[in-house]
């Protein structure tokens, strides 16, 4: 059975090259390698309130990718959530956090979703001030797994210790997550040793070409792979020591946050209306055909995690604990300057 997923559509869509690993794609690739080039929008107008009460820019590019994660902001989209608040949003499907990072820093997106480890290291490294808007998502079993192929003789991440595991980006979330993990089975890894970058829609090429032992993958590309009978999950990052991990959030640059705090405000609350719905996981599920290629049945299937409503601090620091653990930075990481709080 052929999963995918496409990109949200939208009366103001352009499309963009994807990038993209491997000379040939099976056809559950196919399917869902047409999300990285998509974009939409919602909403209808383009400049800023001229009555100072609504946000400074009305229209906003936000960053995307084509996870489970995601679902409430394409509620959010869907419901006129962002309408409600006077904001037109217009989405851009990206290949991982590195992406988020830089496009954040040209200013080609004012928000993106990214994972919050590419977000804190880009901030710890000066490569952009970033600032953390809204929550997105945390782990929960089998939303997150290691990957092998079905026939491989890989039972467990000591296994692996001494191959190639692909991650859709280096020293990021995922490689974090396969290193903990690992590391409570007495395993190490080297994140330019162990990893390999490979495109979330081109794991099943990478699986059956050899070019990486196993896959770090997230939903819906974790049942994906399973229902295609190319791989089998050799590792449940959902669970211990990784359960419930804060996984990604929504992020901007500082200057955006201090020079549009309505904007912020606005797709705050707009975001905050959607993660809400989430916790009803038919509202997920209804949503996850909009914009992919799943169908119903299929998206009913799907391993979801969990959708936070507020930013926690306290939850964020466990990042950063992981982070110093395995030598992602140095020194201690102030989350709670870089979270932007504001009222309803």
């Amino acid at each position: 059975m052929a999963w995918g997923v496409r990109g949200a559509r939208g009366s103001r869509g352009t499309r963009r090259p994807a990038r993209l690993r491997g000379a040939s794609l099976p056809p559950l690739a196919l399917l869902l390698v047409a999300a990285l080039a998509g974009c939409g929008s919602s909403g209808d107008s383009d400049g800023g309130s001229g009555d100072g009460r609504g946000p400074e820019k009305a229209r906003i590019t936000v960053g995307t990718m084509p996870v489970a994660d995601t679902a409430p902001l394409e509620m959010a989209m869907r419901k006129g959530f962002f309408k409600a608040e006077g904001l037109t949003v217009r989405t851009t499907t990206l290949s991982g956090g590195a992406e988020s990072v830089s496009r954040l820093r040209a200013g080609a997106l004012d928000i993106s979703f990214g994972n919050y480890v590419s977000y804190f290291l880009a901030h710890a490294n000066k490569a952009i001030d970033v600032r953390i808007v809204a929550d997105a998502f945390q782990s929960a079993p089998r939303t997150h797994a290691v990957l092998v192929k079905k026939d491989s003789p890989v039972k467990t991440l000591k296994d692996l210790q001494d191959k190639r595991i692909g991650v859709n980006t280096k020293r990021n979330i995922s490689a974090l997550l396969v290193k903990k993990a690992g590391k409570a089975e007495g395993a190490s890894f080297d994140d330019d040793k162990n990893f390999a970058e490979v495109d979330m829609p081109n794991m099943e090429t990478a699986l059956k070409s050899g070019s990486v032992d196993a896959v770090q993958a997230v939903e819906p590309f974790v049942s994906a792979i399973e229902k295609s009978g190319t791989g089998r999950v050799v590792a449940d990052l959902g669970k211990p020591p990784t359960a419930g991990f804060p996984i990604a959030g929504y992020a901007a640059t500082a200057s955006f946050a201090e020079e549009n705090p309505k904007t912020v405000a606005a797709f705050q609350r707009a975001m905050a209306r959607a993660q809400k719905q989430a916790a009803n996981r038919s509202t997920v599920v209804d949503t996850l055909p909009d914009y992919t290629k799943i169908t119903a049945d299929q998206a009913a299937q799907l391993h979801l995690g969990g959708y936070p409503v507020a930013l926690d601090p306290a939850r964020l620091r466990q990042v950063v604990e992981l982070m110093r653990e395995f030598g992602y930075v140095k020194r201690e990481i102030d989350v709670e300057p870089l979270l932007v709080r504001t009222g309803p």
